[in-house]
Protein backbone atom coordinates (compact mmCIF):
# COMPACT_ATOMS: atom_id res chain seq x y z
CA UNK A 1 0.00 0.00 0.00
CA UNK A 2 2.88 2.58 0.67
CA UNK A 3 4.24 1.61 -2.56
CA UNK A 4 1.04 2.52 -4.21
CA UNK A 5 1.06 5.75 -2.52
CA UNK A 6 4.40 6.74 -3.35
CA UNK A 7 3.86 5.76 -7.19
CA UNK A 8 0.63 7.97 -6.92
CA UNK A 9 2.51 10.43 -5.58
CA UNK A 10 5.75 10.45 -8.04
CA UNK A 11 3.32 10.33 -10.63
CA UNK A 12 1.05 13.87 -9.70
CA UNK A 13 4.36 15.47 -8.98
CA UNK A 14 5.88 14.28 -12.43
CA UNK A 15 3.34 15.19 -14.26
CA UNK A 16 2.36 18.35 -12.40
CA UNK A 17 5.72 19.60 -13.54
CA UNK A 18 5.77 19.09 -16.97
CA UNK A 19 2.15 20.20 -17.57
CA UNK A 20 3.08 23.03 -15.68
CA UNK A 21 6.18 23.99 -17.80
CA UNK A 22 3.83 23.15 -20.70
CA UNK A 23 1.06 25.72 -20.21
CA UNK A 24 3.74 28.22 -19.07
CA UNK A 25 5.07 28.06 -22.44
CA UNK A 26 1.25 28.99 -23.87
CA UNK A 27 0.68 31.37 -21.47
CA UNK A 28 4.40 33.17 -21.47
CA UNK A 29 3.74 34.03 -25.44
CA UNK A 30 0.45 34.55 -25.38
CA UNK A 31 1.18 37.61 -22.62
CA UNK A 32 3.69 38.82 -24.94
CA UNK A 33 0.90 38.68 -27.82
CA UNK A 34 -1.27 41.36 -26.24
CA UNK A 35 -3.98 38.26 -25.68
CA UNK A 36 -5.96 38.19 -22.62
CA UNK A 37 -5.96 34.33 -20.37
CA UNK A 38 -8.87 33.80 -18.68
CA UNK A 39 -7.78 31.03 -16.99
CA UNK A 40 -4.51 28.67 -16.57
CA UNK A 41 -5.48 25.62 -14.82
CA UNK A 42 -3.07 22.81 -13.95
CA UNK A 43 -5.40 19.17 -13.84
CA UNK A 44 -8.88 18.64 -15.14
CA UNK A 45 -12.16 19.12 -13.22
CA UNK A 46 -13.52 20.95 -10.80
CA UNK A 47 -10.90 23.49 -9.44
CA UNK A 48 -9.73 22.53 -5.58
CA UNK A 49 -7.41 25.91 -5.50
CA UNK A 50 -8.50 28.72 -7.18
CA UNK A 51 -6.19 32.23 -7.35
CA UNK A 52 -7.22 35.43 -9.07
CA UNK A 53 -4.66 37.36 -10.65
CA UNK A 54 -4.44 41.55 -11.20
CA UNK A 55 -7.22 42.42 -13.64
CA UNK A 56 -6.18 44.13 -16.61
CA UNK A 57 -7.05 47.49 -16.54
CA UNK A 58 -9.10 47.81 -19.68
CA UNK A 59 -11.20 44.80 -19.57
CA UNK A 60 -14.95 44.11 -18.35
CA UNK A 61 -16.73 41.54 -17.00
CA UNK A 62 -20.57 40.34 -16.60
CA UNK A 63 -20.80 37.27 -14.96
CA UNK A 64 -23.53 34.75 -16.74
CA UNK A 65 -25.21 32.88 -13.49
CA UNK A 66 -26.69 30.06 -15.53
CA UNK A 67 -23.22 29.00 -17.33
CA UNK A 68 -20.75 30.11 -15.04
CA UNK A 69 -18.69 31.72 -17.90
CA UNK A 70 -17.28 35.12 -19.09
CA UNK A 71 -19.65 37.13 -20.39
CA UNK A 72 -18.47 40.59 -22.43
CA UNK A 73 -21.36 43.05 -23.54
CA UNK A 74 -20.87 46.17 -25.66
CA UNK A 75 -20.91 48.99 -23.29
CA UNK A 76 -20.13 47.94 -20.31
CA UNK A 77 -17.52 49.32 -18.37
CA UNK A 78 -16.83 46.95 -15.51
CA UNK A 79 -13.51 45.89 -15.13
CA UNK A 80 -13.03 42.21 -15.82
CA UNK A 81 -11.29 40.10 -13.00
CA UNK A 82 -7.92 38.95 -14.13
CA UNK A 83 -6.42 35.07 -14.94
CA UNK A 84 -7.88 33.05 -12.88
CA UNK A 85 -5.02 30.64 -11.76
CA UNK A 86 -5.99 27.25 -10.63
CA UNK A 87 -5.43 23.57 -9.61
CA UNK A 88 -8.43 20.84 -10.33
CA UNK A 89 -9.31 17.25 -9.14
CA UNK A 90 -7.67 15.52 -12.00
CA UNK A 91 -3.99 15.87 -12.43
CA UNK A 92 -3.64 14.39 -15.77
CA UNK A 93 -3.45 17.34 -17.73
CA UNK A 94 -3.74 21.05 -18.37
CA UNK A 95 -5.24 23.86 -19.57
CA UNK A 96 -4.64 27.92 -20.90
CA UNK A 97 -8.46 29.41 -21.60
CA UNK A 98 -7.78 32.39 -23.85
CA UNK A 99 -10.23 35.68 -24.56
CA UNK A 100 -11.69 34.36 -27.71
CA UNK A 101 -14.80 36.01 -29.61
CA UNK A 102 -16.01 32.58 -30.79
CA UNK A 103 -17.29 31.30 -27.32
CA UNK A 104 -18.06 34.58 -26.06
CA UNK A 105 -19.18 38.59 -27.14
CA UNK A 106 -16.34 40.87 -26.70
CA UNK A 107 -17.27 44.86 -27.10
CA UNK A 108 -15.50 46.50 -29.84
CA UNK A 109 -12.65 48.18 -27.92
CA UNK A 110 -11.51 44.83 -26.58
CA UNK A 111 -11.34 42.92 -29.56
CA UNK A 112 -7.46 43.61 -29.97
CA UNK A 113 -7.31 41.52 -26.92
CA UNK A 114 -8.60 38.16 -28.15
CA UNK A 115 -6.84 35.29 -29.54
CA UNK A 116 -8.99 34.59 -32.77
CA UNK A 117 -7.40 38.52 -33.70
CA UNK A 118 -3.83 37.83 -33.41
CA UNK A 119 -2.24 37.04 -36.55
CA UNK A 120 -2.07 33.77 -37.69
CA UNK A 121 2.02 34.04 -37.38
CA UNK A 122 1.25 35.03 -33.51
CA UNK A 123 -1.27 32.06 -33.18
CA UNK A 124 1.40 29.64 -34.30
CA UNK A 125 4.01 30.80 -31.72
CA UNK A 126 1.26 30.66 -29.05
CA UNK A 127 0.48 27.22 -30.00
CA UNK A 128 4.02 25.81 -30.41
CA UNK A 129 5.30 27.47 -27.37
CA UNK A 130 3.83 24.71 -25.26
CA UNK A 131 5.66 21.97 -26.75
CA UNK A 132 8.85 24.20 -27.11
CA UNK A 133 8.76 24.99 -23.25
CA UNK A 134 8.89 21.06 -22.85
CA UNK A 135 12.40 20.83 -25.04
CA UNK A 136 13.54 23.57 -22.90
CA UNK A 137 13.00 21.74 -19.54
CA UNK A 138 14.60 18.95 -21.71
CA UNK A 139 17.72 20.93 -22.04
CA UNK A 140 17.65 22.64 -18.89
CA UNK A 141 17.52 19.31 -17.12
CA UNK A 142 20.43 17.77 -19.16
CA UNK A 143 22.19 20.85 -18.59
CA UNK A 144 21.92 20.41 -14.67
CA UNK A 145 23.11 16.53 -14.88
CA UNK A 146 25.75 17.45 -17.22
CA UNK A 147 27.11 20.35 -15.74
CA UNK A 148 27.45 18.27 -12.74
CA UNK A 149 28.88 15.49 -13.73
CA UNK A 150 27.23 12.41 -14.31
CA UNK A 151 28.67 8.42 -14.02
CA UNK A 152 27.83 4.88 -15.77
CA UNK A 153 28.78 1.21 -15.81
CA UNK A 154 32.01 1.09 -18.31
CA UNK A 155 29.98 -1.15 -21.13
CA UNK A 156 32.78 -3.78 -20.42
CA UNK A 157 31.00 -7.45 -21.54
CA UNK A 158 30.93 -9.89 -18.64
CA UNK A 159 31.08 -14.02 -19.64
CA UNK A 160 29.33 -14.55 -22.98
CA UNK A 161 27.48 -17.73 -24.19
CA UNK A 162 28.70 -19.12 -27.19
CA UNK A 163 25.43 -20.29 -28.07
CA UNK A 164 24.39 -16.97 -28.03
CA UNK A 165 24.17 -14.13 -31.07
CA UNK A 166 27.16 -12.68 -29.42
CA UNK A 167 28.88 -15.56 -28.74
CA UNK A 168 28.38 -16.62 -32.19
CA UNK A 169 29.83 -13.44 -33.64
CA UNK A 170 32.63 -13.33 -32.08
CA UNK A 171 32.60 -11.40 -28.75
CA UNK A 172 34.29 -12.58 -25.95
CA UNK A 173 34.07 -11.50 -22.23
CA UNK A 174 36.47 -8.26 -21.13
CA UNK A 175 35.55 -6.22 -24.33
CA UNK A 176 34.52 -3.00 -24.10
CA UNK A 177 32.05 -1.79 -26.51
CA UNK A 178 33.42 1.63 -27.30
CA UNK A 179 30.45 2.37 -30.25
CA UNK A 180 27.51 0.78 -31.78
CA UNK A 181 27.12 1.75 -35.41
CA UNK A 182 29.56 4.19 -34.98
CA UNK A 183 28.08 6.05 -32.68
CA UNK A 184 30.42 5.95 -29.65
CA UNK A 185 28.88 4.68 -26.37
CA UNK A 186 30.59 5.89 -22.84
CA UNK A 187 28.56 3.80 -20.99
CA UNK A 188 25.92 0.60 -20.74
CA UNK A 189 22.90 3.28 -21.18
CA UNK A 190 24.50 4.32 -24.06
CA UNK A 191 25.02 1.17 -26.01
CA UNK A 192 21.21 0.17 -24.51
CA UNK A 193 19.96 2.93 -26.57
CA UNK A 194 21.81 2.77 -29.54
CA UNK A 195 20.29 -0.82 -29.36
CA UNK A 196 16.87 0.11 -29.19
CA UNK A 197 17.28 2.67 -31.69
CA UNK A 198 17.44 -0.42 -34.69
CA UNK A 199 14.27 -2.34 -32.87
CA UNK A 200 12.10 -3.63 -36.05
CA UNK A 201 14.93 -3.23 -38.72
CA UNK A 202 16.47 -5.42 -40.86
CA UNK A 203 20.57 -5.24 -41.38
CA UNK A 204 23.82 -5.31 -39.73
CA UNK A 205 24.40 -3.81 -36.59
CA UNK A 206 28.54 -3.03 -35.97
CA UNK A 207 29.91 -3.51 -32.54
CA UNK A 208 33.47 -1.75 -32.21
CA UNK A 209 34.55 -3.26 -29.21
CA UNK A 210 38.36 -2.39 -27.18
CA UNK A 211 39.74 -5.38 -27.20
CA UNK A 212 41.81 -4.80 -24.34
CA UNK A 213 41.49 -2.03 -21.18
CA UNK A 214 44.99 -1.71 -20.75
CA UNK A 215 45.33 -0.73 -24.49
CA UNK A 216 44.16 0.38 -27.70
CA UNK A 217 42.84 -1.90 -30.15
CA UNK A 218 39.67 -1.90 -31.77
CA UNK A 219 37.89 -4.74 -33.51
CA UNK A 220 34.30 -4.33 -35.06
CA UNK A 221 32.34 -6.99 -35.35
CA UNK A 222 28.57 -7.38 -37.55
CA UNK A 223 25.58 -8.72 -36.48
CA UNK A 224 22.56 -9.57 -39.09
CA UNK A 225 19.51 -8.43 -37.89
CA UNK A 226 16.00 -9.04 -39.83
CA UNK A 227 12.65 -7.23 -38.49
CA UNK A 228 14.77 -7.50 -35.39
CA UNK A 229 12.21 -7.47 -32.33
CA UNK A 230 9.35 -6.66 -34.50
CA UNK A 231 6.92 -8.45 -32.72
CA UNK A 232 8.21 -8.25 -28.92
CA UNK A 233 5.43 -7.36 -26.27
CA UNK A 234 8.71 -6.39 -24.20
CA UNK A 235 11.92 -6.32 -26.60
CA UNK A 236 15.11 -6.86 -24.56
CA UNK A 237 18.05 -6.01 -26.96
CA UNK A 238 20.80 -6.92 -24.89
CA UNK A 239 19.05 -9.82 -23.89
CA UNK A 240 18.57 -11.45 -27.34
CA UNK A 241 21.67 -10.25 -28.73
CA UNK A 242 23.46 -12.53 -25.47
CA UNK A 243 25.17 -9.60 -24.32
CA UNK A 244 25.89 -9.20 -20.53
CA UNK A 245 27.39 -6.56 -18.43
CA UNK A 246 30.74 -7.30 -16.18
CA UNK A 247 29.28 -6.42 -12.42
CA UNK A 248 30.58 -7.32 -9.14
CA UNK A 249 28.88 -10.87 -7.23
CA UNK A 250 25.08 -10.05 -7.30
CA UNK A 251 24.00 -12.01 -4.12
CA UNK A 252 20.49 -13.40 -4.23
CA UNK A 253 19.44 -10.54 -2.10
CA UNK A 254 15.19 -9.36 -2.01
CA UNK A 255 14.77 -5.65 -3.30
CA UNK A 256 11.31 -5.49 -3.95
CA UNK A 257 8.21 -7.98 -3.89
CA UNK A 258 5.45 -7.38 -6.21
CA UNK A 259 2.09 -7.03 -4.11
CA UNK A 260 0.22 -9.83 -6.56
CA UNK A 261 3.22 -12.20 -6.93
CA UNK A 262 3.81 -15.65 -5.73
CA UNK A 263 6.59 -14.22 -4.22
CA UNK A 264 4.35 -12.37 -1.50
CA UNK A 265 2.17 -15.00 -1.35
CA UNK A 266 4.88 -16.85 0.02
CA UNK A 267 5.80 -14.47 2.53
CA UNK A 268 9.08 -13.53 1.12
CA UNK A 269 10.65 -10.13 2.04
CA UNK A 270 12.69 -7.37 0.96
CA UNK A 271 16.45 -8.28 2.53
CA UNK A 272 15.70 -12.17 2.15
CA UNK A 273 18.78 -13.69 1.28
CA UNK A 274 18.04 -16.73 -0.61
CA UNK A 275 20.86 -19.29 0.00
CA UNK A 276 19.21 -22.82 -0.88
CA UNK A 277 16.98 -23.78 -3.78
CA UNK A 278 15.66 -27.88 -2.72
CA UNK A 279 19.23 -28.02 -0.82
CA UNK A 280 21.31 -26.98 -4.15
CA UNK A 281 23.77 -23.72 -3.34
CA UNK A 282 22.20 -20.65 -5.23
CA UNK A 283 26.06 -18.64 -6.11
CA UNK A 284 24.12 -15.27 -7.19
CA UNK A 285 20.75 -13.64 -8.50
CA UNK A 286 21.44 -14.74 -11.82
CA UNK A 287 21.61 -18.28 -10.71
CA UNK A 288 18.08 -18.19 -8.63
CA UNK A 289 16.45 -16.02 -11.89
CA UNK A 290 17.66 -19.35 -13.86
CA UNK A 291 16.31 -21.71 -10.84
CA UNK A 292 12.94 -19.87 -10.71
CA UNK A 293 12.32 -19.26 -14.89
CA UNK A 294 12.87 -23.56 -15.45
CA UNK A 295 10.56 -24.22 -12.50
CA UNK A 296 7.11 -22.54 -13.41
CA UNK A 297 4.63 -24.27 -11.66
CA UNK A 298 6.66 -26.42 -9.95
CA UNK A 299 6.69 -25.85 -5.44
CA UNK A 300 10.42 -25.24 -4.54
CA UNK A 301 11.72 -24.92 -1.01
CA UNK A 302 14.24 -22.43 -0.18
CA UNK A 303 16.19 -21.81 2.47
CA UNK A 304 16.22 -18.23 3.66
CA UNK A 305 18.54 -16.16 6.00
CA UNK A 306 16.73 -13.25 7.80
CA UNK A 307 18.04 -11.37 10.74
CA UNK A 308 20.13 -13.84 11.14
CA UNK A 309 17.85 -16.90 11.28
CA UNK A 310 17.32 -19.57 8.49
CA UNK A 311 13.71 -20.59 7.50
CA UNK A 312 12.55 -23.02 4.72
CA UNK A 313 9.98 -20.82 2.34
CA UNK A 314 8.00 -22.41 -0.01
CA UNK A 315 7.81 -20.58 -3.36
CA UNK A 316 5.54 -22.14 -6.13
CA UNK A 317 6.23 -19.73 -9.55
CA UNK A 318 3.86 -18.71 -11.63
CA UNK A 319 4.00 -19.44 -15.67
CA UNK A 320 3.95 -16.65 -18.28
CA UNK A 321 4.81 -16.84 -22.00
CA UNK A 322 7.98 -15.11 -23.40
CA UNK A 323 8.86 -16.03 -26.68
CA UNK A 324 7.02 -18.67 -27.33
CA UNK A 325 7.72 -20.72 -24.12
CA UNK A 326 6.49 -20.83 -20.34
CA UNK A 327 8.85 -19.60 -17.87
CA UNK A 328 8.34 -19.24 -14.54
CA UNK A 329 7.81 -15.71 -12.48
CA UNK A 330 7.77 -15.22 -9.03
CA UNK A 331 7.51 -11.23 -8.76
CA UNK A 332 10.34 -10.26 -6.64
CA UNK A 333 13.49 -7.98 -8.18
CA UNK A 334 17.18 -7.68 -6.71
CA UNK A 335 18.38 -5.65 -4.04
CA UNK A 336 20.52 -2.53 -5.65
CA UNK A 337 24.19 -3.45 -6.37
CA UNK A 338 26.82 -0.57 -5.76
CA UNK A 339 29.17 -0.97 -8.91
CA UNK A 340 32.81 -0.77 -7.41
CA UNK A 341 34.38 3.04 -8.47
CA UNK A 342 36.42 0.70 -11.54
CA UNK A 343 33.81 -0.17 -13.31
CA UNK A 344 32.53 2.88 -13.84
CA UNK A 345 32.22 5.89 -15.69
CA UNK A 346 32.51 9.35 -14.74
CA UNK A 347 32.41 12.29 -17.53
CA UNK A 348 32.33 15.79 -16.34
CA UNK A 349 31.59 18.70 -18.78
CA UNK A 350 32.45 22.50 -18.29
CA UNK A 351 29.23 24.79 -18.56
CA UNK A 352 29.68 25.41 -22.29
CA UNK A 353 30.23 21.92 -23.40
CA UNK A 354 27.74 20.36 -20.98
CA UNK A 355 25.20 23.06 -22.72
CA UNK A 356 26.34 22.24 -25.99
CA UNK A 357 25.65 18.24 -24.77
CA UNK A 358 22.60 18.95 -23.15
CA UNK A 359 21.18 20.43 -27.01
CA UNK A 360 22.87 17.14 -28.64
CA UNK A 361 21.14 14.37 -25.71
CA UNK A 362 18.02 16.39 -26.19
CA UNK A 363 17.98 15.85 -29.85
CA UNK A 364 18.84 12.34 -29.54
CA UNK A 365 16.06 11.25 -27.31
CA UNK A 366 13.60 13.92 -29.80
CA UNK A 367 14.81 11.98 -33.35
CA UNK A 368 14.50 8.92 -31.45
CA UNK A 369 11.07 8.97 -30.12
CA UNK A 370 9.75 9.99 -33.15
CA UNK A 371 11.63 6.69 -35.22
CA UNK A 372 10.00 5.08 -32.29
CA UNK A 373 6.02 6.46 -33.12
CA UNK A 374 6.97 5.86 -36.83
CA UNK A 375 7.84 2.03 -36.15
CA UNK A 376 4.65 1.60 -34.24
CA UNK A 377 2.52 2.85 -37.31
CA UNK A 378 4.50 1.15 -39.68
CA UNK A 379 3.90 -1.99 -37.70
CA UNK A 380 8.20 -2.16 -37.31
CA UNK A 381 7.37 -2.76 -33.66
CA UNK A 382 4.19 -3.93 -31.31
CA UNK A 383 2.13 -1.39 -30.48
CA UNK A 384 2.11 -2.82 -26.59
CA UNK A 385 5.25 -1.35 -25.86
CA UNK A 386 3.38 2.43 -25.62
CA UNK A 387 2.72 3.01 -22.11
CA UNK A 388 0.12 4.52 -19.83
CA UNK A 389 -0.13 6.19 -16.51
CA UNK A 390 0.60 3.21 -14.61
CA UNK A 391 4.11 2.66 -16.25
CA UNK A 392 4.95 6.38 -15.74
CA UNK A 393 4.02 6.04 -12.22
CA UNK A 394 6.29 3.04 -11.86
CA UNK A 395 8.76 4.53 -13.22
CA UNK A 396 9.01 7.98 -11.70
CA UNK A 397 8.56 6.28 -8.36
CA UNK A 398 11.86 4.19 -9.30
CA UNK A 399 13.84 7.26 -10.01
CA UNK A 400 12.68 9.16 -7.11
CA UNK A 401 14.05 6.30 -5.12
CA UNK A 402 17.27 6.20 -6.54
CA UNK A 403 18.18 9.94 -6.27
CA UNK A 404 17.38 13.40 -7.58
CA UNK A 405 19.85 12.60 -10.59
CA UNK A 406 17.70 9.68 -12.28
CA UNK A 407 14.70 11.54 -11.25
CA UNK A 408 15.88 14.53 -13.23
CA UNK A 409 17.13 12.79 -16.30
CA UNK A 410 13.64 11.13 -16.23
CA UNK A 411 11.59 14.77 -16.34
CA UNK A 412 13.87 15.44 -19.30
CA UNK A 413 13.03 11.88 -21.06
CA UNK A 414 9.37 12.19 -20.20
CA UNK A 415 9.16 16.19 -21.62
CA UNK A 416 10.80 15.57 -24.56
CA UNK A 417 8.21 12.71 -24.91
CA UNK A 418 5.37 14.92 -23.55
CA UNK A 419 6.65 17.62 -26.56
CA UNK A 420 6.88 15.51 -29.41
CA UNK A 421 3.61 14.15 -28.87
CA UNK A 422 1.83 17.28 -28.54
CA UNK A 423 3.29 18.21 -32.02
CA UNK A 424 1.61 15.05 -34.04
CA UNK A 425 -0.73 16.63 -36.38
CA UNK A 426 -3.82 15.39 -34.47
CA UNK A 427 -6.47 17.87 -33.84
CA UNK A 428 -7.03 18.57 -30.09
CA UNK A 429 -3.31 18.72 -29.91
CA UNK A 430 -1.10 21.63 -30.42
CA UNK A 431 0.12 19.76 -33.54
CA UNK A 432 -3.32 19.99 -34.80
CA UNK A 433 -3.77 23.22 -34.49
CA UNK A 434 -0.26 24.29 -36.02
CA UNK A 435 -1.58 22.03 -39.14
CA UNK A 436 -4.61 24.14 -39.42
CA UNK A 437 -2.46 27.60 -38.98
CA UNK A 438 -0.15 26.59 -41.44
CA UNK A 439 -3.28 24.81 -43.92
CA UNK A 440 -4.39 29.45 -43.43
CA UNK A 441 -0.84 30.31 -44.34
CA UNK A 442 -1.29 28.88 -47.17
CA UNK A 443 -4.48 29.31 -48.36
CA UNK A 444 -4.52 32.39 -47.08
CA UNK A 445 -8.09 31.89 -45.22
CA UNK A 446 -9.09 29.78 -42.20
CA UNK A 447 -10.24 26.57 -42.34
CA UNK A 448 -13.60 26.26 -42.18
CA UNK A 449 -15.21 25.82 -38.61
CA UNK A 450 -17.31 22.73 -40.30
CA UNK A 451 -13.88 20.85 -41.05
CA UNK A 452 -12.07 21.92 -37.70
CA UNK A 453 -15.37 20.47 -36.16
CA UNK A 454 -14.88 17.03 -37.90
CA UNK A 455 -11.01 17.00 -37.10
CA UNK A 456 -11.83 17.76 -33.28
CA UNK A 457 -14.33 14.33 -33.47
CA UNK A 458 -11.30 12.64 -34.87
CA UNK A 459 -8.77 13.86 -32.64
CA UNK A 460 -10.75 13.30 -30.04
CA UNK A 461 -11.54 9.92 -30.72
CA UNK A 462 -7.93 9.03 -31.48
CA UNK A 463 -6.99 10.42 -28.29
CA UNK A 464 -9.15 8.42 -26.35
CA UNK A 465 -7.87 5.13 -28.59
CA UNK A 466 -4.25 5.31 -27.55
CA UNK A 467 -4.85 6.41 -23.84
CA UNK A 468 -6.99 3.13 -23.57
CA UNK A 469 -4.33 1.00 -25.51
CA UNK A 470 -1.66 2.25 -23.13
CA UNK A 471 -3.80 2.00 -20.18
CA UNK A 472 -4.61 -1.58 -21.22
CA UNK A 473 -0.77 -2.21 -21.46
CA UNK A 474 -0.09 -0.98 -18.35
CA UNK A 475 -2.90 -3.32 -16.84
CA UNK A 476 -1.22 -6.55 -18.90
CA UNK A 477 2.28 -5.75 -17.73
CA UNK A 478 0.52 -5.95 -14.17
Amino acid sequence: MIEFIQAVFALILTISILVTIHELGHYWVARLCNVHVVRFCVGFGKPIYLKKGRAPEILSKVRDAKNEVFNFPTGTNEPLEGTEFAVAAIPLGGYVKFLDEREVHVPDDQLHLTFNRKSVWQRIAIAGAGPAANFLLAVAAYWLLFASGVSGVMPVLGAIQESSVAGKAGLREGQEIVAVDNDSTRTWSEVNMRLFDRLGETGKIILTVRENLSYDSYTEYAIEITDWLSYEDAPSPIRDLGLTLRSPPIPAIIGSVSEEGRAKQADLRVGDHILEVDEALVRDWPHLVEIIQSNPGRSLILTVERQNRLSDIVLTPAGIMREGEIIGFAGASVQGVIYPKEMQREITYSLYAAFVAALQKTWEVTTFTLSSIEKMIMGSISPKNLSGPITIAQVANATVENGLQSFIGFIALLSISLGVINLLPIPVLDGGHLLYYFIEVIMGRPVPERFQMWGLQLGMFMIVSIMLLAFYNDLTRL
